[in-house]
């Protein structure tokens, strides 16, 4: 069989996006953001989000597929991001994806675009070893999935049970008065702040709370004990040393992520750990899962920038899986489903 080639569809939140895979190779990539257009708001709005997809759907797919210098027959599969996400954004997607589908006759496929994240990597390091692990990282989701088959068989080693990692970002970087979104904000000043200078809790690593959820995520604790801190300081009359700051708060949630990260591996008998999501862009945690991964023995691999956050390369590319795997195409009257479990791939 040779290759297959996959356009990928992406609009869970607020990326419009499509790329075409072929095989191992992304032949095009196109993303458009209406990120600007939720920033005096502070958050996504849903609304504004949907419509923002509406009008970009068309431009977009028709740019990959310019780009790629093809049209629809030149597909094999159309791959659609399903769920987890906006149920809005995932409605305009995931019809768009449909009616082109039905138009030129091609299979499509309805995935979990956190799945994506994962497989998305294939692209620049090549396929996976056995018993991978893989670290998703990103606004609403942080969680640790053991990967036997990413065409097949996902399960979830560990998962948030209350704040996120961009979460906790996010919601400091409100309190530090940084516009939305405050993670590339916190990430910046972290970076000439002292990471001792405030104690931050780290959660779930400790006592009983650690024994019972040694894979489980909570940054909700971390976020209400900097907001304190910083609360503290402003009745004393004190000036907030922003940097240290972030530097302090952005240790913490590296340190966690990643030694959770690595002891999971290393029950699991993995030698690899797969790191994705939007989350994964931030340079502290980058580079404490390069420092203590190879310590480990563990290979890590952190796909580069562009393929972090959103994206239709990563959608196409876990098609191009399902299609290499031979899964049955999704039916053509699949549902979305803004809270898909993560241990579903396709639906």
């Amino acid at each position: 069989m040779s290759e297959p080639v996959v356009m990928g569809i992406e609009s869970t939140c607020d990326e419009t996006a499509a790329a075409i895979v072929r095989g191992r190779t992304l032949v095009s990539n196109v993303v458009a953001s209406s990120m600007d257009e939720h920033a005096r708001y502070g958050g996504v709005i849903p609304e504004i989000a949907s419509r923002a997809h509406a009008e970009a759907f068309v431009p977009v797919v028709s740019k990959a597929l310019a780009d790629a210098d093809m049209t629809l027959s030149d597909i094999d599969a159309i791959a659609v991001s399903a769920g987890p996400g906006l149920a809005g954004c995932l409605a305009v997607g995931v019809s768009g994806a449909k009616a082109l589908a039905w138009a030129a006759n091609k299979p499509i496929y309805g995935i979990n675009h956190v799945i994506g994240h994962i497989a998305v990597t294939q692209l620049q390091f090549g396929d996976f070893p056995p018993d991978v692990l893989a670290l998703i990282v990103s606004g609403g989701h942080t969680s640790l999935l053991h990967v036997a088959d990413v065409a097949r068989h996902v399960d979830v080693v560990g998962t948030t049970l209350d704040d996120a990692a961009g979460e906790c970002f996010d919601k400091v970087a409100r309190l530090l008065g940084f516009p939305y979104p405050g993670g590339p904000h916190i990430d910046k000043h972290a970076q000439n702040g002292d990471p001792q200078a405030i104690k931050v809790p780290q959660g779930l690593t400790q006592g009983r709370a650690g024994r019972e959820h040694p894979y489980d995520f909570s940054f909700s604790g971390v976020k209400t004990a900097v907001a304190r801190w910083i609360e503290r300081q402003q009745d004393a009359g004190c000036e907030i040393p922003v940097d240290d700051v972030c530097a302090s708060l952005a240790d913490s949630v590296a340190t966690v992520l990643a030694h959770k990260a690595i002891h999971g591996c290393e029950q699991y008998g993995s030698g690899t750990l797969i790191v994705g999501g939007g989350f994964s862009a931030n340079s502290q945690l980058r580079a404490k899962l390069l420092e203590v991964g190879p310590g480990h023995g563990i290979d890590v691999r952190i796909p580069q920038l562009k393929l972090c956050t959103d994206n239709g390369a990563m959608v196409a590319m876990l098609g191009v899986n399902l299609v290499e795997a031979g899964v049955t195409p999704s039916a053509p009257d699949f549902p979305i489903d803004s809270a898909m479990p993560m241990d579903v791939i396709s639906v």
